[in-house]
């Protein structure tokens, strides 16, 4: 319906001239912000620390009141104007090796001069709040680092092998089990399966599909002068299984027919021909080291998904680094709107994290049964998190072996994640109904329906074979 009497202002060219009329914005070195041809502007996909703090910088000494920013990852070789870093030299750096040391310092040069920056301007920790996080974490692909106990720190490392494996998953399956049929992937880790004609879950093409992915072999050139061949996947889901990790949007077509999670050394494509090309008989035809990347993500291992965030401002305690409690993503906002004071008008996904905040921010309704609270905070995110407890336990145990299995198998399987999922979203509703008001209209929890949801979403882990 749109908003009244509301404006905003879109890309560089409209917004530099409100919050830098004296000219285009700059980095924290006093560069010019430009794309690649040096068009003053935002630098693309891969904007570095110095680029990103700078213009962050400068809106908030507009009076900006909130900024988000996005830097670039740190083992891509993107730094090209870093001294000691060749450019041409490699693509990207596995841990340990120089250039990524030397990467690392940049970063760590260009926040101490953004918070000095914020500092002379009067922004600091005691009136403004900083999060730092990162989207995902990364699996690096590659040998054994040299030389022994090399460190990055006092011995650089070297790898004679590094890259990420790009498999063609059409050829493989073509090759394997002589199935031609027609489907899309999203190229990554954990390709999802768009099959030509989008037929239905139970549809031959769709299991056979399945079964053929679950099974398939990758040669994998990595592991020593001869490589070697193993499995390609890890876990498998299809759409009932995407319901109870919240992955099914209200657009059907968005929805795969089903999910590769893989082997996360791979990274999948297909040919883009029909039929796809044959492998050699050995696979190796169908797998090749990337000269491009060597770090996999979105897929579901720890390596992967387990990250960091960092907060510092009012009323957050100086905890130092912790990890006693489960949070993602969705947690962030409900957290910063709770020290803003602020509420909205529908229920987060995620909870406030209150175990890190201080008491004096916080209101009686968080204060009092805080013990009760994080139980049941814990309990909510392990049941509704899509890589809590439930969501990993379905995903390698009942979703993988129903998809696999035969056509029996595959229905019994089926049914029970669906009632799971079910009575997942019964238990989990009441929770964050309940953590919802306790946080945002000072709605005390009533101790004794909490501890039965507690009680009642382990019960409902428990349950899973």
């Amino acid at each position: 319906g749109g908003y009244t009497g509301f404006t905003a202002l879109f890309g560089n060219v409209n917004v530099a001239p409100q919050i830098s009329p004296g000219g285009p914005v700059t980095d924290l070195d006093g560069d010019v912000i430009a794309d690649s041809n040096g068009n003053p502007g935002f630098p693309g996909f891969d904007p570095t620390p110095a680029q990103t703090l700078g213009y962050l910088a400068t809106m908030l000494e507009a009076g900006v009141p909130v900024v988000t920013g996005y830097i670039e990852d740190a083992h891509d070789n993107n730094q090209q104007a870093l001294s000691g870093v060749d450019p041409n030299d490699v693509g990207f750096f596995g841990p340990g090796e120089a250039g990524y040391v030397t990467t690392l310092a940049a970063y760590n040069k260009a926040f101490g001069q953004f918070f000095a920056r914020l500092a002379n301007d009067g922004i600091t920790k005691e009136n403004t709040l900083f999060i730092i996080t990162a989207d995902e974490n990364d699996h690096f692909v590659g040998g054994p680092p040299s030389p022994t106990g090399c460190d990055g720190i006092t011995m650089p490392c070297t790898y004679a092998e590094k890259g990420e494996i790009d498999n063609i998953l059409d050829s493989v399956i073509a090759t394997e089990f002589g199935d031609t049929t027609p489907f899309a992937i999203h190229f990554d880790s954990a390709p999802t399966f768009y099959i030509s004609g989008n037929p239905g879950q139970t549809d031959l093409a769709t299991r056979n599909l399945e079964r053929e992915a679950d099974a398939a072999l990758g040669f994998d050139p990595v592991a020593g002068p001869n490589g070697s061949t193993n499995h390609l996947t890890a876990a498998l889901a299809d759409q009932a299984e995407q319901k109870l990790l919240h992955m099914v949007t209200a657009d059907p077509n968005r929805t795969p027919n089903f999910i590769m999670f893989g082997n996360p050394d791979y990274y999948f494509l297909t040919s883009g021909k029909t039929p796809p090309p044959l492998c050699t008989p050995d696979l190796r035809g169908c797998s090749s080291i990337s000269d491009s990347d060597a770090w996999n993500h979105g897929d579901f291992q720890n390596q992967i998904t387990k990250t960091w965030l960092g907060m510092v401002g009012p009323g957050v305690l100086n905890k130092g680094r912790f990890g006693d409690i489960f949070s993602d993503h969705t947690d962030i906002r409900p957290t910063i709107l709770r020290l803003a004071s602020l509420k909205d008008d529908y229920a987060h996904d995620g909870r406030v994290l209150f175990e890190a905040l201080s008491s004096d921010v916080l209101p009686n309704s968080l204060r009092e049964n805080q013990d009760t609270l994080s139980a049941l905070a814990e309990a909510y995110k392990a049941i509704n998190a899509p890589r809590g407890t439930l969501g990993a336990h379905t995903l390698t145990g009942i979703s993988t072996t129903a998809l696999k299995g035969d056509d029996a198998t595959y229905a019994s399987l089926e049914g029970q994640i669906e009632a799971i999922t079910a009575r997942r979203n019964q238990i989990a509703g009441q929770m964050i109904d309940m953590l919802e008001d306790a946080a945002f209209i000072g709605q005390p929890i009533d101790e004794g329906q909490a501890n039965r949801l507690i009680a009642e979403a382990y019960d409902l882990i428990a349950s899973v074979p």
